[in-house]
């Protein structure tokens, strides 16, 4: 079974398209574990509505807590998962119908690797990633949160809830330090609608051109602390 571990703050509107994408996956043994991390935009009104009408024999858990970061959230869902693989969703993303069983087919074709992950369209912006690559993963993040990763190579410290950006990249160097690594699907399997607060992306060329941009600075410091922790700098 699949763990899908949705981590979310202020997102009433767009969990919704979020979770009806969920429930047209092909494959579905799944569960849907949602951590509230404290909304105040009536996140558990607008899920209670939906899943009343919601017709799916999957198992649907709802938490709420304090607000703390996506971190705290993710790891709180990792507590109540009970599948054999995780799957960390964003709560502003969309998913293609084929993207749980594309993944976790990639899995199965790959028994060294310890998780899966596709490209993605950020709003209208392509990442294709590519194949998995320990060296190009030291230099830069590249290999987004929602990836599917087997439970039984999920590092036992979890998310790291003192990091506040580069969570995802954090996650992956982490388990390459304790000899994971990952397989890339070939398909775009999800847009991530952008604009929400627990991710955010500027154009390439505004860390290259506007290092004045306050985004900016704060970018470069989140990167020496990553490349600090794991000895990258």
């Amino acid at each position: 079974m699949i763990s899908i571990i949705i981590p979310v703050y202020n997102q009433a509107e767009k969990i919704i398209k979020t979770l009806a994408s969920i429930a047209r996956q092909s494959y579905r043994g799944y569960e849907v574990i949602i951590v509230n991390d404290g909304s105040t935009d009536a996140v558990e009104a607008a899920f209670t509505v939906y899943y009343r009408g919601l017709k799916d024999d999957n198992h649907y858990l709802f938490l709420n807590q304090s607000h703390q970061g996506a971190p705290a959230a993710r790891n709180r869902g990792v507590r109540e998962a009970q599948g054999e693989y995780l799957f960390f969703c964003d709560a502003d993303a969309v998913l293609v119908p084929t993207a749980l069983e594309l993944m976790l087919q990639g899995l199965v074709d790959n028994p060294g690797a310890s998780y899966a992950y596709p490209s993605f369209n950020w709003g209208r912006k392509l990442f294709p990633v590519g194949e998995f690559n320990p060296d190009k993963l030291k230099i830069a993040p590249s290999i987004h949160t929602m990836a599917l990763i087997r439970r039984d190579d999920w590092p036992a410290a979890g998310w790291d809830e003192s990091v506040k950006k580069f969570q995802d990249w954090d996650l992956w160097l982490t388990m390459l330090e304790q000899g994971h690594v990952g397989v890339w699907v070939p398909s775009v399997l999800f847009t991530v609608s952008g604009g929400g607060t627990m991710s955010s992306w500027l154009p390439s060329a505004a860390y290259k051109f506007l290092p004045f941009l306050p985004a900016v600075k704060k970018y470069r410091a989140a990167l020496e602390i990553i490349k600090n922790k794991h000895g990258l700098a």
